[in-house]
């Protein structure tokens, strides 16, 4: 039994090959050649994540809460500019029309569910035009003058008079969006106006219908002394009729 044993692992020593092809294990240091090809990374972006980017959104960016802000005014433009109040990226758009005013994140969250709402099924994209980044800080009630500004209570953006806060642009007929529009204008404090591409734009709350920026520019045209009459005095108004201020 011995003998049968010893020929049969004879036989299979015979039966194995050395490969004359040399093997190597691969490396995991990379070379030169590899790390020129690699791709520049973004800072602060990670690649195929399912998560929010470190930028936040246009309702809540990433600031820190703990720090304070003043509270501010909407921008006043005095120099003729137009930034803002006309649609650049969508077909239509939704203005404000009457006042500043500072709208907080959860409004504009609300006016944004709205339009999903209408057009639901339909193919479109909204723009946001503002971003919430003002922070509101109220003290609770009953509370003392002084002692802070207070806590941090919501996320709120600044909106300037004729400023396009929500553009759209879609496959959709103009009368859907417009009845969006109004739906979402209802949600949102102010008056709000429906607005296409192409319309004019608005410097102030002056519309350039018609108008030029350089005629608005110019000087006021003087009027001439001759083309003025005088109004005479009346007699109610005179010296004589007069009822002195002193007396009751």
């Amino acid at each position: 039994m011995h003998s049968t044993t010893s020929s049969c692992l004879l036989r299979a020593f015979r039966s194995l090959k050395i490969a004359h092809t040399p093997t190597t294990r691969p490396s995991i240091i990379p070379s030169a050649a590899a790390a020129s090809r690699t791709i520049a990374r973004p800072r602060n972006v990670r690649l195929f994540s399912a998560s929010a980017s470190m930028a936040g959104n246009w309702l809540e960016p990433k600031l820190d809460r703990k720090k304070k802000m003043m509270k501010g005014r909407p921008r006043v433009a005095t120099g003729g500019s137009v930034k803002g109040t006309t649609v650049i990226w969508g077909d239509y758009g939704l203005r404000m029309i009457d006042h500043h005013r500072r709208i907080g994140a959860q409004a504009l969250k609300v006016a944004e569910d709205t339009i999903k709402a209408r057009l639901r099924g339909q193919k479109y994209r909204i723009y946001k035009r503002v971003c919430c980044n003002v922070g509101v800080y109220i003290s609770g009630n009953e509370v003392r003058m002084g002692k802070g500004k207070g806590n941090f209570d919501h996320w709120a953006a600044r909106i300037a008079v004729n400023q396009i806060v929500l553009e759209l642009r879609g496959m959709i007929h103009e009368q859907v969006v417009r009845d969006a529009f109004r739906l979402a204008g209802n949600k949102l404090p102010g008056q709000w106006e429906f607005v296409k591409k192409g319309e004019a734009a608005i410097v102030g709350i002056t519309k350039l219908d018609g108008v030029t920026l350089e005629e608005l520019k110019r000087p006021r045209r003087k009027v001439s002394g001759d083309t003025l009459q005088p109004i005479p005095p009346s007699a109610e108004l005179s010296e004589g009729n007069r009822t002195p201020l002193d007396l009751p």
